[in-house]
């Protein structure tokens, strides 16, 4: 049975853009599959971003990483998102590393290392100004903890998450380059010297050669989609392509009269006699319930956008008055073709941004690869 929605998943795309970013720098690369590989399949592309040269791979959550680690990939592999209370002890025996980005979890990464007689390898993620991870008031006394503990600890990194590199404008960025320089000149005090140093993600890779350092760490980049399409451009002007491609099949074509009311509340009223496409795919399975008619589906390259509210389990296209489609054919959603739509016009007709739309589509449609 053909599925009613599938997402095609490009992983020559995913090496091609991972090569793009690599062209640029001379930094190792930390490929980013955490959110099921921003909603491309975790395990599929952790292997495909380590074969085309990406020497780490980085999560937000440990279970994505005792995932890869089940998965049989043994690369360098950080978890960043790991609350008080996590299975550290996990972490540790899988030779993961771990964030630390306050006391209390300093204090439970140790007394895990010490619980099983290792030494957890860490990060210290420090905030120069993103006002989400990392140490800021609790600092200082840090440094004062961090010198009784500093023996039982690998301290492999010292990290931090710039706020606004994708704006051209913005000198943001190098007040939090000064404030990260600050922070590793006083480790350096205490004679912590970290191997790895990382703060650029893909708007920076792209942008900051300077902010670089050893290592990079490339998300939405490798999936073929821009950091930011209105202050950096689009995919093709960053020379990325886009890796995800998502089709629908219709459930049926039928024509309706001008003047008619279609959808939930009848928001949209036909203008026109039209054959409207009944498409197999709602919010349930990703797609934003609040999209306009700025998104919709492609038929034989020709657009056709949505009319109304999106519904649970589909929506309803504009397939014209004389339809080249029949109930029971594909239609693209998004994806990479010239004509079509794209992540991005879809994120823009419902008010939100690329990396919501792909990384949404439901676990529910099944992942087809192709290279």
């Amino acid at each position: 049975m053909k599925a009613r929605a599938y997402v095609e998943v490009n992983l020559g795309a995913i090496r091609a853009n991972l090569k793009r970013i690599a062209d640029g720098t001379d930094a190792d690369i930390l490929a980013v599959v955490k959110a099921d590989a921003y909603g491309h399949g975790l395990i599929p592309v952790a292997r495909t971003a380590l074969e085309a040269g990406a020497s780490w791979l980085g999560v937000a959550l440990l279970e994505e990483a005792l995932q890869l680690r089940t998965a049989g990939i043994t690369a360098p592999l950080i978890a960043w998102l790991t609350p008080p209370g996590d299975d550290f002890e996990a972490a540790i025996d899988n030779n993961i590393d771990l964030s630390i980005s306050s006391l209390q979890l300093l204090r439970e990464v140790h007394d895990a290392g010490l619980a099983l007689g290792k030494k957890p390898r860490v990060h210290i993620e420090v905030d120069t100004g993103m006002r989400r991870g990392g140490f800021l008031a609790e600092w200082s006394e840090f440094l004062q903890e961090l010198e009784f503990v500093k023996a039982d600890l690998e301290i492999i990194g010292l990290w931090s998450h710039f706020a606004r590199a994708d704006e051209p404008d913005s000198d943001f960025s190098e007040v939090q380059i000064r404030q990260f320089q600050a922070r590793e000149a006083e480790l350096e005090e205490l004679g912590i010297t970290p191997s790895i140093t990382h703060l650029s993600n893909s708007a920076a890779a792209l942008r900051i050669a300077g902010a670089h350092r050893s290592l990079v760490r490339v998300g939405i980049a490798m999936y073929g989609l821009s950091p930011d399409v209105e202050f950096m451009g689009s995919s093709q002007q960053l020379g990325l392509q886009p890796a995800m491609s998502i089709y629908a099949k219709l459930v049926n074509v039928k024509f309706a009269e001008k003047g008619s009311a279609v959808g939930y509340g009848g928001t949209a009223v036909l203008t026109d006699d039209t054959h409207l496409g009944i498409v197999a795919m709602g919010y349930s399975d990703g797609l934003p319930r609040r999209a306009s008619s700025d998104a919709g589906a492609t038929i034989n390259g020709v657009r056709a956008p949505l009319v109304g509210r999106v519904s649970m389990d589909q929506c309803i296209i504009d397939c014209g008055e004389s339809p080249s489609c029949v109930g029971g054919d594909y239609v693209q959603i998004f994806g990479a073709t010239e004509s079509g739509y794209t992540a991005d016009d879809w994120a823009k007709a419902s008010g939100t941004i690329n990396y919501e739309i792909v990384t949404r589509i439901a676990a529910r449609l099944p992942r087809i690869y192709i290279d």
